[in-house]
């Protein structure tokens, strides 16, 4: 039994990684650029890019949730976890590291999506017009900065499951 839960939370915990940063990937490499060049009007890709995020926002958020309830099973499981804190062991400190980058990706997560989007969507007016601008370039920066987190934390789950 003990088995299927833990092969189960795996292929779970892949799933959530797949949508998460995959979704990321996606929306950077493929989406932006197409709906850019395709569109050719900044307030059409806008407008775009929000009816993606009213889409993608809901997956994300439930694969967030869905990779800490499985990484908890994971790990509850897994033969090498001894603790949280303990750090003698290589192992322990990759684990460490990844879960560190991933606690920023989710910060990161739900700051777009609580606050910062709230901002914009206030600074959207003509008068605003130049805040709302720099608050969709930090926005955009900071779905950079998770792809790039993403990628670290795919890297340090690799290396955990060659050790």
């Amino acid at each position: 039994m003990i088995f299927w839960v833990v092969a189960l939370s795996h292929f779970l915990h892949a799933m959530g990684t797949v949508v998460w940063i995959g979704g990321i990937l996606m929306t950077l490499l493929v989406i932006v650029p197409g709906s850019k060049a395709a569109l050719e009007s900044p307030p059409l890709v806008g407008k775009l890019m929000k009816e993606i995020a009213k889409r993608f926002t809901p997956l994300a958020n439930m694969s967030i949730l869905l990779l800490i309830a499985t990484g908890i099973i994971m790990l509850y499981y897994d033969k090498n976890y001894t603790s949280f804190l303990d750090l003698k062991k290589s192992w322990h400190v990759i684990i460490a590291l990844k879960h560190f980058f991933v606690a920023a990706m989710i910060i990161i997560h739900f700051y777009r999506g609580l606050i910062l989007n709230q901002k914009i969507e206030k600074s959207s007016s003509k008068r605003d017009e130049i805040r709302s601008t720099r608050l969709k370039k930090i926005s955009m920066d900071l779905v950079k900065i998770n792809l790039v987190l993403g990628i670290i934390v795919l890297l340090l789950t690799a290396v955990s499951l060659s050790m």
